[in-house]
């Protein structure tokens, strides 16, 4: 928790090593995601969900769970903070997910 505390910028590695460094306490939380019927993102109602780490890593597949990105630098990652998880924060044209520990 302290090592992703301090650091100065997030990134795709970030996310992947912090994943593997807690794979036996991860949860995956959807905030939005793409909608084609209305062809936008929008909000989604979720909670945090245990989740894993699998083998799928092709392209655009993180290999977590619930995790999605686009690539090219149009990622976006923030630290994720409240009263009961810590995590990081992926935005991007497919929505939000927060991929987080249990404090």
């Amino acid at each position: 928790m302290e090592t992703l505390k301090n650091t100065k910028k997030i990134t795709l590695a970030t996310l992947k090593a912090f994943a593997k460094r807690n794979k036996n306490n991860l949860f995956a939380k959807t905030e939005s995601s793409f909608d084609g019927m209305v062809d936008c993102v929008v909000s989604t109602i979720d909670k945090f969900n245990e989740t894993k780490m699998t083998n799928k890593t092709g392209y655009f597949k993180t290999g977590i769970q619930g995790i999605y990105t686009v690539g090219s630098s149009r990622d976006y990652f923030e630290l994720y903070n409240d009263n009961n998880y810590f995590g990081i924060e992926v935005s991007n044209s497919c929505g939000t997910s927060i991929l987080a520990i249990r404090k």
